[in-house]
């Protein structure tokens, strides 16, 4: 399993990658596709809609069963990786490379942890 050192991690295994102060990139981490399995459907947030941190942004159908993906930040949804809609496998192929949502405008990104914060958090 790999945790890239650029980027932010919650409790619920989601990442962040800042894109500048206010913006960044939300996915899940490779422990959270791992312990998924296969995915095979995921219903994308919408672009303009706000999002709480600790409440859902999404939601992911596996072979085992379906799961939110909670927000690790307050924010808007300025876009959408629409790519997943066809293709959600690729969170399971490259969890850090398939994005789930760009947010903007951000808050209550504080408690997010660094890779060896999350490492430790995680057991691995």
């Amino acid at each position: 399993m790999t945790f890239p050192e650029e980027l932010k991690y919650s409790r619920n295994d989601e990442w962040v990658k800042m894109l500048d102060a206010t913006t960044a990139l939300v996915g899940i981490t490779d422990y959270a596709q791992n312990e998924m399995g296969g995915l095979v459907f995921i219903n994308l947030p919408v672009a303009g809609d706000t999002v709480t941190k600790g409440e859902a942004l999404c939601d992911i159908e596996s072979v085992k069963a379906v799961s939110d993906v909670i927000s690790p930040v307050t924010g808007e949804i300025a876009e959408v990786n629409e790519r997943l809609e066809d293709t959600p496998e690729k969170l399971n192929e490259d969890p850090y490379g398939a994005w789930i949502a760009k947010v903007e405008n951000i808050s209550d990104q504080e408690a997010l942890m660094n890779a060896a914060e999350y490492r430790t958090y995680r057991g691995v």
